[in-house]
Protein backbone atom coordinates (compact mmCIF):
# COMPACT_ATOMS: atom_id res chain seq x y z
CA UNK A 1 0.00 0.00 0.00
CA UNK A 2 1.25 3.32 -0.90
CA UNK A 3 2.02 5.95 1.82
CA UNK A 4 1.23 9.60 1.35
CA UNK A 5 2.00 12.61 3.16
CA UNK A 6 1.36 16.54 3.83
CA UNK A 7 5.16 16.91 2.72
CA UNK A 8 4.68 14.73 -0.56
CA UNK A 9 1.14 16.40 -1.29
CA UNK A 10 2.78 19.94 -0.73
CA UNK A 11 6.35 18.51 -2.41
CA UNK A 12 4.08 18.00 -5.81
CA UNK A 13 2.28 21.56 -6.04
CA UNK A 14 5.42 23.48 -5.47
CA UNK A 15 6.90 21.20 -8.38
CA UNK A 16 6.03 18.49 -9.96
CA UNK A 17 9.95 17.89 -11.31
CA UNK A 18 10.95 17.74 -8.09
CA UNK A 19 8.24 15.63 -6.67
CA UNK A 20 9.51 12.86 -9.60
CA UNK A 21 13.15 13.36 -8.22
CA UNK A 22 12.62 13.15 -4.83
CA UNK A 23 10.13 10.11 -4.68
CA UNK A 24 10.54 8.41 -8.02
CA UNK A 25 14.08 9.09 -8.84
CA UNK A 26 15.03 9.23 -5.17
CA UNK A 27 17.90 12.13 -5.81
CA UNK A 28 16.88 13.72 -3.01
CA UNK A 29 20.26 15.76 -1.22
CA UNK A 30 18.71 17.63 1.90
CA UNK A 31 20.41 17.01 4.77
CA UNK A 32 19.27 19.61 6.88
CA UNK A 33 20.48 23.25 8.27
CA UNK A 34 20.01 25.46 10.90
CA UNK A 35 16.66 25.75 10.46
CA UNK A 36 15.23 22.35 10.54
CA UNK A 37 17.56 21.96 13.43
CA UNK A 38 16.44 24.56 15.44
CA UNK A 39 12.88 23.83 14.28
CA UNK A 40 13.13 20.12 15.63
CA UNK A 41 14.71 21.07 18.60
CA UNK A 42 12.02 23.95 19.82
CA UNK A 43 9.33 21.41 18.75
CA UNK A 44 10.62 19.34 21.12
CA UNK A 45 10.96 21.97 23.94
CA UNK A 46 7.69 23.05 23.67
CA UNK A 47 6.21 19.73 23.33
CA UNK A 48 7.58 18.53 26.46
CA UNK A 49 7.09 21.74 28.55
CA UNK A 50 2.96 21.09 27.99
CA UNK A 51 3.26 17.07 28.47
CA UNK A 52 4.47 18.09 31.91
CA UNK A 53 1.73 21.35 32.26
CA UNK A 54 -1.37 18.94 31.14
CA UNK A 55 -0.29 15.68 32.55
CA UNK A 56 0.87 17.10 35.98
CA UNK A 57 1.36 20.66 37.21
CA UNK A 58 1.77 24.11 35.59
CA UNK A 59 4.12 24.49 38.93
CA UNK A 60 6.37 21.29 37.41
CA UNK A 61 5.94 22.20 33.76
CA UNK A 62 7.49 25.83 35.20
CA UNK A 63 10.73 23.81 36.98
CA UNK A 64 11.55 22.56 34.00
CA UNK A 65 15.10 24.26 32.23
CA UNK A 66 13.85 24.63 28.93
CA UNK A 67 17.12 26.51 28.28
CA UNK A 68 19.15 23.52 29.01
CA UNK A 69 16.61 21.32 27.24
CA UNK A 70 17.08 23.34 24.03
CA UNK A 71 20.72 23.77 23.51
CA UNK A 72 20.56 19.43 24.34
CA UNK A 73 18.02 19.37 21.42
CA UNK A 74 20.25 21.23 19.30
CA UNK A 75 23.22 19.62 19.82
CA UNK A 76 21.70 16.04 19.40
CA UNK A 77 20.30 17.26 16.07
CA UNK A 78 23.80 18.69 15.22
CA UNK A 79 24.91 15.35 15.96
CA UNK A 80 22.75 13.35 14.19
CA UNK A 81 23.14 15.25 10.99
CA UNK A 82 26.72 15.45 10.62
CA UNK A 83 27.54 11.57 11.99
CA UNK A 84 24.44 10.41 9.56
CA UNK A 85 24.87 12.60 6.42
CA UNK A 86 28.91 13.36 7.05
CA UNK A 87 28.28 17.20 6.73
CA UNK A 88 28.19 19.94 9.63
CA UNK A 89 24.24 21.45 9.06
CA UNK A 90 26.08 24.94 10.22
CA UNK A 91 28.78 26.85 11.78
CA UNK A 92 29.67 27.68 15.41
CA UNK A 93 27.99 31.23 14.96
CA UNK A 94 24.90 29.79 13.84
CA UNK A 95 23.96 27.56 16.29
CA UNK A 96 24.89 30.67 18.78
CA UNK A 97 22.53 33.30 17.25
CA UNK A 98 19.79 30.35 17.30
CA UNK A 99 20.22 29.40 20.40
CA UNK A 100 19.61 32.88 22.12
CA UNK A 101 16.91 33.70 19.60
CA UNK A 102 15.23 29.99 20.97
CA UNK A 103 15.97 31.34 24.44
CA UNK A 104 14.13 34.66 23.85
CA UNK A 105 11.02 32.56 22.50
CA UNK A 106 11.35 30.61 25.39
CA UNK A 107 11.08 33.32 28.04
CA UNK A 108 8.13 35.14 26.26
CA UNK A 109 6.57 31.67 26.27
CA UNK A 110 7.20 31.26 29.84
CA UNK A 111 5.44 34.53 30.70
CA UNK A 112 2.42 34.59 28.29
CA UNK A 113 2.23 30.57 28.23
CA UNK A 114 -1.59 31.02 29.75
CA UNK A 115 -2.63 33.26 27.00
CA UNK A 116 -2.17 30.25 24.32
CA UNK A 117 -2.54 27.19 26.56
CA UNK A 118 -4.61 27.11 29.57
CA UNK A 119 -5.16 23.99 32.13
CA UNK A 120 -8.70 24.84 33.82
CA UNK A 121 -11.09 22.69 32.18
CA UNK A 122 -8.66 21.28 29.16
CA UNK A 123 -6.87 18.39 28.88
CA UNK A 124 -3.84 16.90 26.15
CA UNK A 125 -4.92 14.13 23.80
CA UNK A 126 -1.71 13.64 23.20
CA UNK A 127 2.11 14.68 21.26
CA UNK A 128 2.99 13.73 18.03
CA UNK A 129 -0.66 12.04 17.44
CA UNK A 130 -0.28 9.86 14.67
CA UNK A 131 -2.76 9.82 11.46
CA UNK A 132 -3.17 6.92 9.23
CA UNK A 133 -5.89 6.72 7.44
CA UNK A 134 -6.81 4.96 4.34
CA UNK A 135 -7.69 6.74 1.08
CA UNK A 136 -8.98 5.26 -2.16
CA UNK A 137 -6.69 2.73 -4.44
CA UNK A 138 -4.82 1.70 -1.32
CA UNK A 139 -3.66 4.65 -0.39
CA UNK A 140 -2.87 5.45 3.33
CA UNK A 141 -2.07 9.14 4.32
CA UNK A 142 0.42 9.31 6.90
CA UNK A 143 0.99 12.41 9.40
CA UNK A 144 1.96 13.50 13.07
CA UNK A 145 -0.27 16.36 14.85
CA UNK A 146 2.51 18.02 17.16
CA UNK A 147 -0.49 19.03 19.79
CA UNK A 148 -3.89 18.32 19.69
CA UNK A 149 -5.40 19.55 23.41
CA UNK A 150 -9.63 18.89 24.20
CA UNK A 151 -11.80 21.64 25.89
CA UNK A 152 -14.18 19.70 28.44
CA UNK A 153 -16.73 22.42 28.83
CA UNK A 154 -17.06 23.05 25.23
CA UNK A 155 -16.71 19.62 24.29
CA UNK A 156 -13.97 20.50 21.37
CA UNK A 157 -11.21 19.72 20.17
CA UNK A 158 -7.92 21.54 18.61
CA UNK A 159 -5.17 20.89 16.96
CA UNK A 160 -2.73 22.50 16.87
CA UNK A 161 1.08 22.89 14.76
CA UNK A 162 3.89 24.21 15.66
CA UNK A 163 5.93 26.67 13.64
CA UNK A 164 9.15 27.91 13.68
CA UNK A 165 9.59 31.19 11.30
CA UNK A 166 12.27 34.21 10.87
CA UNK A 167 10.02 36.74 11.74
CA UNK A 168 6.44 35.25 11.63
CA UNK A 169 4.06 34.68 8.75
CA UNK A 170 3.09 37.96 6.34
CA UNK A 171 0.10 37.67 4.84
CA UNK A 172 1.49 35.79 1.55
CA UNK A 173 2.28 33.31 3.72
CA UNK A 174 -0.89 33.24 5.55
CA UNK A 175 -2.21 32.72 1.57
CA UNK A 176 -0.06 30.10 0.98
CA UNK A 177 -1.55 26.77 0.36
CA UNK A 178 0.88 24.57 0.95
CA UNK A 179 1.29 25.72 4.12
CA UNK A 180 -2.29 25.82 5.66
CA UNK A 181 -3.53 22.93 3.45
CA UNK A 182 -1.71 20.62 6.23
CA UNK A 183 -4.31 21.28 9.30
CA UNK A 184 -6.80 21.22 6.67
CA UNK A 185 -5.90 17.48 5.78
CA UNK A 186 -5.76 16.55 9.62
CA UNK A 187 -8.64 18.02 10.69
CA UNK A 188 -10.47 15.91 8.46
CA UNK A 189 -8.66 12.91 8.58
CA UNK A 190 -8.37 12.55 12.49
CA UNK A 191 -12.47 13.47 12.14
CA UNK A 192 -12.81 10.17 10.40
CA UNK A 193 -10.05 7.86 12.26
CA UNK A 194 -10.98 8.54 15.78
CA UNK A 195 -15.28 9.07 14.90
CA UNK A 196 -15.37 12.84 15.90
CA UNK A 197 -17.33 15.58 13.98
CA UNK A 198 -15.43 18.23 11.40
CA UNK A 199 -17.61 20.77 13.52
CA UNK A 200 -16.18 20.21 16.92
CA UNK A 201 -12.30 20.38 15.70
CA UNK A 202 -10.56 23.63 15.85
CA UNK A 203 -6.96 24.00 14.31
CA UNK A 204 -4.13 26.56 14.50
CA UNK A 205 -0.83 27.22 13.65
CA UNK A 206 1.56 28.06 16.47
CA UNK A 207 4.26 30.38 15.12
CA UNK A 208 7.55 30.99 17.14
CA UNK A 209 9.51 33.85 15.87
CA UNK A 210 13.45 34.45 15.93
CA UNK A 211 13.42 37.67 15.13
CA UNK A 212 11.16 41.16 15.90
CA UNK A 213 11.39 44.06 13.92
CA UNK A 214 13.52 46.86 14.79
CA UNK A 215 12.45 50.79 15.50
CA UNK A 216 8.67 49.82 15.51
CA UNK A 217 6.28 52.38 17.21
CA UNK A 218 4.18 49.20 18.95
CA UNK A 219 4.75 46.28 20.92
CA UNK A 220 5.73 42.68 19.33
CA UNK A 221 5.68 39.03 20.26
CA UNK A 222 7.82 36.19 19.79
CA UNK A 223 4.06 33.97 19.33
CA UNK A 224 1.89 34.37 16.31
CA UNK A 225 -1.24 32.54 16.20
CA UNK A 226 -3.04 31.83 12.89
CA UNK A 227 -6.06 30.07 12.39
CA UNK A 228 -6.71 29.15 8.67
CA UNK A 229 -10.09 29.32 6.97
CA UNK A 230 -11.26 25.42 7.52
CA UNK A 231 -15.00 24.75 6.41
CA UNK A 232 -16.19 23.00 4.51
CA UNK A 233 -15.25 24.88 1.52
CA UNK A 234 -11.64 24.88 2.54
CA UNK A 235 -11.99 21.31 3.26
CA UNK A 236 -13.65 20.55 0.20
CA UNK A 237 -10.44 22.71 -2.40
CA UNK A 238 -8.02 20.82 -0.36
CA UNK A 239 -10.14 17.79 -1.10
CA UNK A 240 -9.91 18.44 -4.86
CA UNK A 241 -6.21 19.38 -4.94
CA UNK A 242 -5.75 15.96 -2.93
CA UNK A 243 -7.54 14.05 -5.40
CA UNK A 244 -6.03 15.22 -8.26
CA UNK A 245 -2.82 14.63 -6.92
CA UNK A 246 -3.35 11.08 -6.35
CA UNK A 247 -4.82 10.46 -9.91
CA UNK A 248 -1.60 11.79 -11.49
CA UNK A 249 1.01 10.42 -9.66
CA UNK A 250 -0.92 7.28 -8.46
CA UNK A 251 -3.07 3.89 -10.47
CA UNK A 252 -5.83 2.26 -9.06
CA UNK A 253 -3.62 0.21 -7.18
CA UNK A 254 -1.17 2.69 -5.24
CA UNK A 255 1.65 2.48 -7.30
CA UNK A 256 3.79 5.55 -8.61
CA UNK A 257 2.65 6.37 -12.54
CA UNK A 258 5.82 6.80 -14.32
CA UNK A 259 5.24 9.90 -16.91
CA UNK A 260 6.80 13.11 -17.79
CA UNK A 261 6.04 15.53 -14.94
CA UNK A 262 6.33 19.00 -16.07
CA UNK A 263 9.45 21.24 -15.15
CA UNK A 264 8.33 24.47 -13.11
CA UNK A 265 7.53 27.95 -14.73
CA UNK A 266 10.72 29.78 -15.42
CA UNK A 267 10.08 32.25 -13.27
CA UNK A 268 9.53 30.29 -10.30
CA UNK A 269 11.78 29.79 -7.97
CA UNK A 270 12.05 26.38 -8.16
CA UNK A 271 14.35 24.49 -5.16
CA UNK A 272 14.25 20.68 -6.83
CA UNK A 273 17.62 18.82 -6.28
CA UNK A 274 18.54 19.19 -9.74
CA UNK A 275 17.24 22.71 -11.30
CA UNK A 276 14.89 22.65 -13.61
CA UNK A 277 16.26 24.67 -16.07
CA UNK A 278 19.25 22.90 -16.34
CA UNK A 279 17.34 19.45 -16.86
Amino acid sequence: MAHISHSQFTTYNDCNLKWKLRYIDKLGTFVGNIHTLFGTAMHTVIQEYLSVMYNKSIVAADKLNMESRLKEEMVTEFTKIKEGKGVLPCTQDEMTEFYQDGIAIIQHFRKYRNKYFMKQNWELVGIEVPINYELPNKIKFIGYMDVVIYDKVRDRYKIIDIKTSTMGWNKWQKADKNKTDQLLLYKQFYSKEFDVPMDRIDVEYFIVKRKLYENTDFPQKRIQTFIPANGTPSINKVNRRLQLFMDECYDGDGNIIAHNYEKCHPKKKCKAFTKCKDL
